[in-house]
Protein backbone atom coordinates (compact mmCIF):
# COMPACT_ATOMS: atom_id res chain seq x y z
CA UNK A 1 0.00 0.00 0.00
CA UNK A 2 0.95 3.34 -0.77
CA UNK A 3 0.20 6.26 1.51
CA UNK A 4 2.26 8.91 0.03
CA UNK A 5 3.35 10.29 -4.10
CA UNK A 6 7.04 10.67 -4.38
CA UNK A 7 9.13 12.78 -6.44
CA UNK A 8 11.19 10.67 -8.55
CA UNK A 9 15.13 11.82 -8.25
CA UNK A 10 18.00 10.85 -9.83
CA UNK A 11 21.46 10.16 -8.93
CA UNK A 12 23.95 13.27 -10.42
CA UNK A 13 26.63 10.85 -11.05
CA UNK A 14 29.33 13.67 -12.80
CA UNK A 15 28.29 16.15 -10.39
CA UNK A 16 28.58 14.38 -6.90
CA UNK A 17 29.79 15.57 -3.59
CA UNK A 18 32.45 13.89 -1.84
CA UNK A 19 35.06 14.26 1.19
CA UNK A 20 37.46 16.30 -1.75
CA UNK A 21 34.42 18.72 -2.64
CA UNK A 22 34.37 22.58 -1.14
CA UNK A 23 31.12 23.32 -0.58
CA UNK A 24 29.63 27.03 0.10
CA UNK A 25 25.99 27.26 1.23
CA UNK A 26 23.79 30.74 0.86
CA UNK A 27 20.37 32.09 1.65
CA UNK A 28 17.89 31.29 3.99
CA UNK A 29 18.05 29.19 7.51
CA UNK A 30 17.05 26.06 5.63
CA UNK A 31 20.25 26.59 4.05
CA UNK A 32 21.87 26.09 7.69
CA UNK A 33 19.80 23.28 8.53
CA UNK A 34 21.20 21.60 5.35
CA UNK A 35 24.64 22.62 6.28
CA UNK A 36 24.27 21.63 10.12
CA UNK A 37 23.89 17.82 8.26
CA UNK A 38 27.40 18.74 6.09
CA UNK A 39 29.38 20.01 9.39
CA UNK A 40 27.90 17.14 11.37
CA UNK A 41 29.40 14.35 8.61
CA UNK A 42 32.72 16.50 8.59
CA UNK A 43 32.68 17.86 4.83
CA UNK A 44 34.26 20.76 3.63
CA UNK A 45 31.56 23.44 3.56
CA UNK A 46 31.39 26.79 4.62
CA UNK A 47 27.30 28.14 5.33
CA UNK A 48 26.41 32.45 5.28
CA UNK A 49 29.51 33.94 6.07
CA UNK A 50 27.28 37.03 6.29
CA UNK A 51 24.74 35.57 8.07
CA UNK A 52 21.35 34.66 6.68
CA UNK A 53 20.04 35.81 3.79
CA UNK A 54 16.25 34.94 2.44
CA UNK A 55 16.02 36.94 -1.04
CA UNK A 56 18.01 36.67 -4.35
CA UNK A 57 19.26 40.30 -4.71
CA UNK A 58 20.65 40.28 -1.52
CA UNK A 59 22.71 37.10 -2.05
CA UNK A 60 23.96 38.68 -5.30
CA UNK A 61 24.92 42.07 -4.16
CA UNK A 62 27.18 40.20 -1.35
CA UNK A 63 28.50 37.94 -3.72
CA UNK A 64 29.38 40.89 -6.28
CA UNK A 65 30.86 42.89 -3.20
CA UNK A 66 33.24 39.90 -2.26
CA UNK A 67 34.57 39.07 -5.84
CA UNK A 68 34.72 42.85 -6.41
CA UNK A 69 36.67 43.17 -3.02
CA UNK A 70 34.15 45.84 -2.56
CA UNK A 71 35.13 46.51 0.96
CA UNK A 72 32.80 48.01 3.84
CA UNK A 73 32.94 51.65 4.83
CA UNK A 74 31.65 54.13 7.00
CA UNK A 75 28.99 55.05 4.52
CA UNK A 76 27.72 51.00 4.22
CA UNK A 77 27.11 51.29 8.60
CA UNK A 78 24.77 52.91 10.80
CA UNK A 79 23.95 52.91 14.60
CA UNK A 80 20.85 51.35 15.61
CA UNK A 81 19.72 50.07 19.12
CA UNK A 82 22.98 51.16 20.49
CA UNK A 83 25.08 48.65 17.79
CA UNK A 84 26.66 49.26 14.48
CA UNK A 85 25.41 47.26 11.56
CA UNK A 86 24.82 47.43 7.57
CA UNK A 87 21.80 46.63 5.75
CA UNK A 88 23.58 44.12 3.18
CA UNK A 89 24.02 41.67 6.46
CA UNK A 90 22.36 39.84 9.00
CA UNK A 91 22.19 41.21 12.66
CA UNK A 92 23.89 38.64 14.02
CA UNK A 93 27.21 40.34 12.87
CA UNK A 94 26.07 43.75 14.81
CA UNK A 95 28.73 45.04 16.69
CA UNK A 96 28.74 48.03 19.57
CA UNK A 97 32.51 49.00 17.55
CA UNK A 98 32.19 50.57 14.40
CA UNK A 99 35.76 49.44 13.72
CA UNK A 100 35.22 46.46 14.82
CA UNK A 101 32.39 45.98 12.44
CA UNK A 102 34.17 47.37 9.40
CA UNK A 103 36.96 44.92 10.06
CA UNK A 104 34.93 41.78 10.81
CA UNK A 105 33.33 42.42 7.39
CA UNK A 106 36.21 43.19 5.41
CA UNK A 107 37.99 40.47 6.59
CA UNK A 108 35.03 37.98 5.38
CA UNK A 109 34.94 39.98 1.93
CA UNK A 110 38.83 38.05 1.80
CA UNK A 111 37.19 35.11 2.79
CA UNK A 112 34.23 34.73 1.49
CA UNK A 113 36.06 35.35 -2.08
CA UNK A 114 38.83 32.93 -1.40
CA UNK A 115 36.80 30.53 -0.79
CA UNK A 116 34.17 31.29 -4.09
CA UNK A 117 37.85 31.04 -6.30
CA UNK A 118 38.02 27.35 -4.60
CA UNK A 119 34.33 26.02 -4.26
CA UNK A 120 32.98 22.89 -6.40
CA UNK A 121 30.00 23.33 -5.29
CA UNK A 122 27.83 26.35 -4.22
CA UNK A 123 24.15 25.93 -2.70
CA UNK A 124 21.75 28.60 -2.67
CA UNK A 125 18.44 28.67 -0.79
CA UNK A 126 16.02 31.06 -1.99
CA UNK A 127 13.79 32.28 1.15
CA UNK A 128 11.43 35.05 -0.21
CA UNK A 129 10.50 37.35 -3.09
CA UNK A 130 9.28 40.17 -1.07
CA UNK A 131 12.01 42.24 -0.16
CA UNK A 132 12.07 45.65 1.43
CA UNK A 133 13.67 48.78 -0.26
CA UNK A 134 15.74 51.23 1.71
CA UNK A 135 13.56 54.72 1.22
CA UNK A 136 16.46 56.90 1.30
CA UNK A 137 18.55 55.03 -1.38
CA UNK A 138 16.13 52.89 -2.92
CA UNK A 139 18.39 49.92 -2.28
CA UNK A 140 16.98 46.39 -1.46
CA UNK A 141 17.94 45.25 1.82
CA UNK A 142 19.37 41.98 3.19
CA UNK A 143 18.02 43.00 6.72
CA UNK A 144 16.17 45.62 8.14
CA UNK A 145 17.85 45.35 11.55
CA UNK A 146 14.36 46.35 13.71
CA UNK A 147 14.61 50.01 11.84
CA UNK A 148 10.83 51.63 11.69
CA UNK A 149 9.27 50.12 8.89
CA UNK A 150 8.75 53.67 7.61
CA UNK A 151 11.81 53.49 6.40
CA UNK A 152 11.45 50.68 3.73
CA UNK A 153 9.14 50.07 1.29
CA UNK A 154 7.60 46.29 0.61
CA UNK A 155 8.07 45.37 -3.02
CA UNK A 156 7.33 41.71 -4.50
CA UNK A 157 10.61 40.94 -7.14
CA UNK A 158 9.24 39.57 -10.89
CA UNK A 159 9.91 36.01 -11.95
CA UNK A 160 11.92 38.19 -14.41
CA UNK A 161 14.10 40.52 -11.78
CA UNK A 162 15.06 37.27 -9.76
CA UNK A 163 15.78 35.18 -12.92
CA UNK A 164 18.34 38.16 -14.19
CA UNK A 165 19.72 37.91 -10.22
CA UNK A 166 20.56 34.35 -10.90
CA UNK A 167 22.23 34.86 -14.01
CA UNK A 168 23.95 37.36 -12.53
CA UNK A 169 25.24 35.59 -9.64
CA UNK A 170 26.40 32.21 -11.62
CA UNK A 171 27.71 34.63 -14.52
CA UNK A 172 30.22 36.44 -11.77
CA UNK A 173 31.30 33.38 -9.90
CA UNK A 174 31.93 30.94 -13.48
CA UNK A 175 34.04 34.01 -14.50
CA UNK A 176 36.39 33.37 -11.56
CA UNK A 177 35.32 29.76 -10.74
CA UNK A 178 34.39 28.07 -14.11
CA UNK A 179 33.91 24.50 -13.47
CA UNK A 180 31.69 25.05 -10.05
CA UNK A 181 28.51 23.14 -10.02
CA UNK A 182 25.27 25.33 -8.68
CA UNK A 183 22.29 23.50 -6.59
CA UNK A 184 19.66 25.91 -6.17
CA UNK A 185 16.79 24.99 -4.12
CA UNK A 186 13.85 26.92 -2.22
CA UNK A 187 12.93 27.05 1.17
CA UNK A 188 10.29 24.77 2.64
CA UNK A 189 10.03 27.64 5.78
CA UNK A 190 6.73 29.39 5.38
CA UNK A 191 6.94 33.17 5.61
CA UNK A 192 3.06 34.12 7.07
CA UNK A 193 4.26 37.39 8.15
CA UNK A 194 3.91 37.99 4.55
CA UNK A 195 0.45 36.62 4.08
CA UNK A 196 -1.28 32.89 3.53
CA UNK A 197 -1.77 34.07 0.34
CA UNK A 198 1.23 36.54 -0.50
CA UNK A 199 3.59 33.89 0.71
CA UNK A 200 2.82 30.86 -2.07
CA UNK A 201 2.90 33.90 -4.91
CA UNK A 202 6.19 33.93 -3.10
CA UNK A 203 7.47 30.76 -3.57
CA UNK A 204 5.76 30.63 -6.87
CA UNK A 205 8.00 33.54 -8.15
CA UNK A 206 10.97 31.90 -7.05
CA UNK A 207 10.29 28.65 -8.51
CA UNK A 208 8.97 29.87 -11.90
CA UNK A 209 12.43 32.30 -12.27
CA UNK A 210 14.56 29.36 -11.18
CA UNK A 211 13.05 27.21 -13.24
CA UNK A 212 12.87 29.86 -16.32
CA UNK A 213 16.88 30.52 -15.46
CA UNK A 214 17.66 27.14 -15.68
CA UNK A 215 16.36 26.31 -19.06
CA UNK A 216 18.57 28.53 -20.31
CA UNK A 217 21.46 26.55 -19.03
CA UNK A 218 21.05 23.53 -20.32
CA UNK A 219 24.52 21.12 -19.49
CA UNK A 220 25.75 24.40 -17.85
CA UNK A 221 26.38 22.63 -13.87
CA UNK A 222 23.30 24.33 -12.67
CA UNK A 223 20.97 22.49 -10.80
CA UNK A 224 17.72 22.35 -8.89
CA UNK A 225 16.78 20.09 -5.58
CA UNK A 226 13.29 20.07 -5.02
CA UNK A 227 13.52 20.53 -1.17
CA UNK A 228 9.93 22.62 -1.35
CA UNK A 229 8.51 20.08 -3.04
CA UNK A 230 10.29 17.03 -0.87
CA UNK A 231 7.87 19.24 2.02
CA UNK A 232 4.96 20.09 0.50
CA UNK A 233 4.08 16.82 -1.48
CA UNK A 234 6.08 14.15 0.71
CA UNK A 235 5.35 15.48 4.10
CA UNK A 236 2.36 17.44 3.65
CA UNK A 237 1.38 17.11 6.96
CA UNK A 238 2.12 19.41 10.56
CA UNK A 239 2.89 16.40 12.35
CA UNK A 240 6.67 17.53 10.19
CA UNK A 241 6.80 20.91 11.47
CA UNK A 242 7.84 22.61 14.56
CA UNK A 243 5.79 23.89 17.20
CA UNK A 244 5.58 27.14 15.08
CA UNK A 245 4.15 25.29 12.45
CA UNK A 246 5.91 27.61 9.78
CA UNK A 247 9.48 25.33 10.17
CA UNK A 248 10.22 21.77 8.71
CA UNK A 249 11.09 20.12 12.37
CA UNK A 250 14.22 17.62 12.73
CA UNK A 251 12.39 14.70 11.42
CA UNK A 252 11.42 16.73 7.81
CA UNK A 253 14.83 17.90 8.00
CA UNK A 254 16.02 14.62 8.31
CA UNK A 255 13.90 13.17 5.62
CA UNK A 256 15.19 15.83 2.65
CA UNK A 257 18.80 15.63 3.90
CA UNK A 258 18.43 11.49 3.22
CA UNK A 259 16.88 12.79 -0.30
CA UNK A 260 19.36 15.02 -1.11
CA UNK A 261 22.37 12.36 0.08
CA UNK A 262 20.82 9.85 -2.18
CA UNK A 263 20.70 12.66 -5.97
CA UNK A 264 24.34 14.50 -4.78
CA UNK A 265 26.46 12.38 -2.32
CA UNK A 266 29.25 9.96 -3.77
CA UNK A 267 28.84 6.29 -2.92
CA UNK A 268 32.16 6.23 -1.72
CA UNK A 269 31.67 9.18 0.56
CA UNK A 270 28.94 7.70 1.64
CA UNK A 271 30.89 4.80 3.41
CA UNK A 272 33.19 7.61 5.40
CA UNK A 273 29.85 8.99 6.54
CA UNK A 274 28.79 5.91 7.92
CA UNK A 275 32.40 5.88 9.77
CA UNK A 276 32.17 9.62 10.60
CA UNK A 277 28.52 9.15 12.33
CA UNK A 278 29.90 6.12 14.49
CA UNK A 279 32.62 8.46 16.30
CA UNK A 280 29.73 11.55 16.35
CA UNK A 281 27.98 8.63 18.65
CA UNK A 282 30.75 7.86 20.14
CA UNK A 283 32.23 11.10 21.09
CA UNK A 284 28.50 11.60 22.29
CA UNK A 285 28.04 8.88 24.35
CA UNK A 286 28.08 9.14 28.26
CA UNK A 287 29.70 6.27 30.12
CA UNK A 288 28.28 4.54 33.57
CA UNK A 289 31.48 3.91 34.25
CA UNK A 290 34.44 5.72 32.50
CA UNK A 291 37.28 4.21 34.69
CA UNK A 292 35.89 0.89 33.74
CA UNK A 293 38.75 -1.60 31.15
CA UNK A 294 35.44 -1.89 28.82
CA UNK A 295 35.30 2.05 28.37
CA UNK A 296 39.13 2.43 27.84
CA UNK A 297 39.17 -0.12 25.32
CA UNK A 298 36.27 1.23 23.42
CA UNK A 299 37.99 4.65 23.48
CA UNK A 300 41.27 3.29 22.46
CA UNK A 301 38.87 2.47 19.39
CA UNK A 302 37.18 5.18 18.61
CA UNK A 303 40.62 6.93 18.47
CA UNK A 304 41.92 4.40 16.36
CA UNK A 305 39.16 5.03 14.21
CA UNK A 306 39.56 8.86 14.27
CA UNK A 307 43.45 8.56 13.47
CA UNK A 308 42.42 6.47 10.56
CA UNK A 309 40.00 8.85 9.23
CA UNK A 310 42.35 11.79 10.05
CA UNK A 311 45.24 10.13 8.29
CA UNK A 312 42.82 9.93 4.77
CA UNK A 313 41.43 13.46 5.15
CA UNK A 314 43.74 15.93 6.77
CA UNK A 315 40.45 18.54 6.91
CA UNK A 316 38.30 16.47 9.34
CA UNK A 317 38.66 17.64 12.96
CA UNK A 318 36.65 16.19 15.26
Amino acid sequence: MKLQTQIPLSKQPDNHIDYESKLVLLGSCFAENIAEKFEYFKFQATTNPFGIIFNPIAIGKIIERCLNKSYFTDEDVFYHNEQWQSYDVHSKLSNPSKEDLLKQLNNLIDLTAQQLYSTTHIIITLGTSWVYKLNSSNQIVANCHKVPQSHFTKVLLSIEDISASLKRIVDSIKSINPNVKFIFTVSPVRHIKDGFVENNVSKAHLISAIHSFLSHRAQSRCHYFPAFELMMDELRDYRFYADDMLHPNQTAINYIWEKFNDVWIHPEASKTMDVVDTIQKGLQHKPFSPKTQAHQAFLENLEGKKQTLQNQFPHIVF
